[in-house]
């Protein structure tokens, strides 16, 4: 036993967790910063070494973490060699209907999951938007929901990595839940956002067409070749981030100077360092006994088990800010209750990252609405129903599927 009870070491370690959220302390020291108090409120301090060598000696981490390191390598590498910036430009001018461009550029530059990421793309369907007469709360809900729909599906998001770790669930099980959800996700959005719309095409040049396609397909290389070695070859994503930074550096060839750049770059550590101590927050939880008292609370109270999936990783999702965040904390204090078979997994994930996309404390749509200059009010006009009935299309899945 530790210095104080379970419920005490749990009470204080979250308290202190939600304080430096409120802080907005960075999310990779937060969460290690959790598991150290944790680790000391709740064990024998002889036993807590033997945690933390566990932790970092561990394949899965070591995995996780390398994983976690490479995509956001890429991401940083992407955007610092202007690629990027290639590539939704080929994408505009090849996609004529401005409803299909307005959709499609957020959802493919959400394939780099860069913190606040949807800032990247807001200008660049700005003036798509603009030809559509589209108002404010719809540009923003627009550039949000549709940056956001590739995740559930993504197999390079850290998310769904993490949660495969977490829960010790393959990453092709919680993807094959997932695409009922993404495709209600995707209709939704696209009736939400165009309803009562007038399309607007423009005119592409025919000899344009070849030498864009051929653009968007190189600038996008990097991305397949990273889909490709985890789908098709079944190579860890740890090594198939690092074979998509390998071909970028091919197609950009960036300066020592330019290359550099992302190590400099504090996001590039604090995510990975998120990774990190979401393990360690796992791990600690488990052995000090704190996720079986409370799953005996849990069970004491007759919780159902759907009722627990759908808000105990929501609210944290929403409360954190992060899907990470959320799923780091409710899988450990679900364990002790829950057996997380494919279904429980893909729900937990799928509630977590809902929770977290409403959130007024999710750095995509602060970004976004201020840059749209949409009052917050405007925008849950539209996410509130888009996120209810992605929510229930969720439960459709726990049961059918």
């Amino acid at each position: 036993m530790g210095f104080v009870d379970p419920l005490t070491a749990l009470i204080v370690s979250f308290a202190f967790l939600g304080i430096l959220v409120y802080k907005r302390v960075n999310l990779g020291v937060t969460l290690t910063f959790t598991a150290i108090l944790l680790s000391l409120l709740s064990m024998e301090f002889g036993e807590i070494p033997n945690v933390f060598f566990k932790t970092s000696t561990d394949a899965l981490t070591i995995s996780l973490v390398s994983a976690t390191f490479g995509i956001m390598l890429l991401s940083q590498l992407y955007k610092e060699t202007e690629v990027v910036k290639t590539m939704s430009q080929s994408l505009s001018d090849i996609v004529k209907n401005s409803k299909l461009v307005v959709s499609l550029l957020p959802a493919v530059i959400g394939l780099l999951p860069v913190a606040g990421g949807a800032l990247m793309s807001a200008p660049l369907i700005e003036a798509e938007a603009n030809k559509l007469e589209l108002k404010e709360g719809k540009k923003t809900y627009a550039n949000i929901w549709f940056r956001h729909t590739i995740f559930p599906v993504y197999p390079m998001s850290q998310v769904l990595i993490l949660t495969a770790a977490l829960t010790s669930m393959s990453l092709t099980s919680l993807i094959m839940r997932q695409i009922p959800v993404a495709i209600v996700m995707i209709a939704v959005g696209y009736l939400i956002a165009f309803w009562k719309v007038s399309t607007v095409k423009n005119e592409i040049e025919k000899g344009n067409l070849g030498a864009n396609l051929k653009s968007l397909l190189t600038t996008f290389s990097p991305i397949l070749a990273m889909i490709f070695a985890v789908a098709v070859l079944s190579i860890d994503v740890s090594i198939a981030a690092f074979i998509g930074v390998a071909v970028l550096l091919l197609i950009a060839r960036p300066t020592l100077n330019t290359f550099s750049i992302p190590f400099r770059s504090k996001a590039i550590y604090g995510v990975t360092l998120a990774a990190y101590g979401a393990m360690l927050l796992r791990n600690v939880t488990i052995a000090s006994g704190v996720s079986d008292f409370f799953g005996e609370i849990i069970a004491q109270g007759n919780v159902n088990e759907v009722v627990l999936l759908l808000i105990v990783p929501a609210v944290l999702g929403f409360l954190v800010g992060s899907p990470s965040g959320g799923i780091a904390i409710s899988v450990p204090m679900l364990a002790g209750t829950l057996n997380f078979m494919p279904n429980a997994a893909g729900l937990l994930y799928i509630t977590a990252y809902l929770g977290y996309l409403g959130a007024p404390t999710h750095l995509c749509l602060v970004l976004t609405a201020d840059y749209f200059k949409c009052p917050l009010g405007r925008l849950y006009r539209y996410m509130v129903p888009s996120l209810a009935i992605s929510f229930v299309t969720a439960i459709l899945v726990y049961f059918l599927i």
